[in-house]
């Protein structure tokens, strides 16, 4: 197992950096609180860049990860993930997946985890990709997320798994535990009082720390029975229906989806950690007008 990813991480951000290859990440944020839960709102201005380079890139070539937010023509044949830019390339991660910089991050050090080959999206998380995931979190902690399908802000169909640090503004799922049952054993299932969604959060052994094996086996069996409190079930496609699942500090949260976006606005993973993202300013008032919690219930259940 890798044992410095960070310095990985942090010499190849500034290798695509100098180069060009990676984009910087440009922000502003509010806060804002409901229900007792403190929010934060991020407007990206440097998404517009990354929206002219997806409609400049032809089918078939490598422009990075892309991130969770619309806008811009989606070329279905385009998959950033088979042949991934080596500039943007940490290296493998487990067996059967690669750690690329997300061109367009959220936050400085944002990966995806993609599997090195093709698989859907919506197909059940199998304990690989859970243990991709985990032998990071074992040497550098973080939060997990994942978008299952377009509906839940997915932008490619090539199954991957993202992570962001545990650094102050990134989602997190430290705002949600203090309503939480402290003293909950592993596997046990709850909801959150305040979210007025379909949801589940499960108790796993997944922190910094955790051996990555043991953790991979908790998550994946966390994943199963969040899927069975939520009647998440494959179709006979073996696709599930659209979801999103974030893995942070001790605890899984796993959310169905009804749509992606709320008022234009798209929902991915992320979102549900506490901090939500937005292409234009203005969209900053649409959330604050209802609130974050009813933003995020307006595309679940």
């Amino acid at each position: 197992m890798r044992k410095d990813w960070i310095a990985a991480i942090d010499a190849r951000s500034a290798a695509a950096l100098a180069s060009g290859a990676l984009q910087p990440v440009a922000a502003e944020q509010t806060g804002m609180e409901d229900a007792g839960l403190r929010f934060i709102v991020r407007w990206v201005s440097s998404l517009a860049v990354k929206d002219a380079a997806k409609a400049a890139t032809p089918a078939g070539t490598s422009a990075g990860a892309p991130v969770a937010i619309p806008g811009g023509p989606r070329d279905p044949n385009f998959n950033p993930f088979l042949n991934p830019d080596p500039e943007l390339t940490v290296g493998p991660i487990g067996i059967e997946h690669v750690a690329i910089l997300n061109k367009f991050p959220l936050c400085e050090r944002h990966l995806v985890l993609a599997r090195r080959e093709f698989e859907e999206q919506l197909l059940p998380l199998s304990r690989s990709d859970f243990a991709a995931l985990a032998e990071l979190i074992e040497v550098a902690g973080g939060i997990g997320l994942y978008n299952g399908g377009t509906a839940a802000g997915a932008s490619q169909r090539h199954k991957h798994v993202q992570w962001m640090p545990d650094t102050e503004g990134n989602a997190s799922l430290r705002l949600y535990t203090p309503a939480l049952p402290a003293g909950l054993p592993e596997g046990g299932v709850a909801r959150h009082p305040a979210l007025p969604m379909q949801h589940a959060f499960v108790r796993v052994c997944c922190a910094r720390g955790v051996d990555a094996p043991t953790a991979a086996d908790t998550l994946l069996a966390g994943f199963r029975q969040a899927c069975e409190a939520l009647q998440l079930r494959p179709g006979a496609d073996g696709l599930l229906p659209p979801f999103n699942l974030l893995v942070h500090d001790g605890w899984m949260l796993v959310l169905p989806r009804s749509q992606e976006c709320f008022e234009g606005i798209s929902m991915s993973a992320v979102c549900f950690g506490g901090t939500l993202y937005t292409r234009q300013r203005e969209q900053i008032e649409s959330i604050r007008r209802v609130g974050p919690l009813q933003a995020l219930a307006a595309v679940g259940y």
